[in-house]
């Protein structure tokens, strides 16, 4: 059986077993769930950057999805492909994830119904780099004992809303087992340092970086426009994962959802503003969603 083991512990998260669960805690102390939730939450946007810029809005999601569903059996983690150069989604199909908190097992048989789907390839190998899908674990094995996960890369394309479709199809089929799926992104990169400042420099550039381009991309994926987020995300680079974020969010209009609801949304500035009292000419948008 193969396993995963961490890359980014250390890094973008505590690599040892009390400090990463010491974060996680400050990460869910630190923002407070606005209400009211859905009555049942089906998926989610997170952001993937390390803890400290990204960890509280990520747990804001996974404390909401723990709030209406107390017993979720598997998460469907969608993530960016920012060094995976492959035309399909990538399944990681078997096997076991690694992070300082223990081992999570791959739930193979919803691996194995979605490659039957031809939807997506099974490649383990590309999982190897990325990081974001793994930030995500800890949250689930910390509050969601016993859950198995599904790791699926996906790469920014139309096959991402044919991905999602088709998980959507599958689990609304599976009557015992409560399975949600999250995709993982952050939003606009901005500043030198990407190579992407349109609006030129200093704060009020930045400020259209979160509140008219990052805005873009997170009212599309509110109404559930698909298609639209992954146009907008390639047409105006607000949004490294555009392909996860859509595959979230057409499995969550098959299983339901006619909307979604933001619980945050910050970026790197202010956070460094709030915390480091320091700022930076560049800035990346992070958004809490669920559906």
């Amino acid at each position: 059986m193969q396993t995963r083991k961490p890359v980014v512990a250390g890094q973008f998260y505590p690599g040892q077993h009390d400090s990463c669960l010491d974060e996680i805690n400050q990460c869910l102390d630190e923002e407070t769930l606005p209400e009211p939730l859905p009555e049942t939450i089906v998926a989610g946007i997170v952001p993937h950057a390390g803890w400290t810029f990204s960890g509280p809005l990520a747990a804001l999601v996974f404390s909401a999805i723990k709030q209406r569903h107390e017993k979720v059996h598997t998460f469907v983690i969608f993530g960016a492909a920012h060094r995976y150069s492959g035309s399909s989604a990538a399944v990681y199909e078997d096997g076991i994830w690694e992070t300082p908190l223990g081992e999570v097992a791959v739930d193979k048989e919803l691996a194995d119904a979605v490659l039957s789907t031809g939807a997506a390839i099974s490649d383990s190998n590309a999982h190897g780099p990325e990081h974001s899908i793994e930030v995500q674990v800890p949250f689930v094995q910390h509050l969601f004992v016993g859950a198995k996960i599904l790791p699926i890369l996906v790469p920014p394309g139309k096959q991402a809303v044919a991905l999602g479709t088709s998980l959507g199809d599958i689990i609304s089929r599976d009557e015992h087992r409560k399975i949600v799926c999250i995709g993982s992104t952050d939003l606009t990169h901005y500043g030198p340092s990407y190579g992407f400042a349109p609006m030129g420099a200093g704060p009020q550039a930045l400020q259209w970086a979160g509140k008219v381009n990052d805005r873009e991309f997170i009212d599309l994926a509110l109404r559930l426009e698909t298609e639209g987020m992954l146009t907008s995300a390639a047409e105006n680079f607000n949004a490294c994962g555009a392909g996860a974020a859509a595959a979230a969010v057409a499995a969550a209009k098959i299983l339901g959802s006619k909307q979604g609801l933001l619980l945050a949304h910050t970026n790197s500035n202010e956070i460094m503003l709030r915390k480091m009292g320091a700022t930076s000419a560049d800035s990346v948008g992070y958004a809490a969603i669920v559906f």
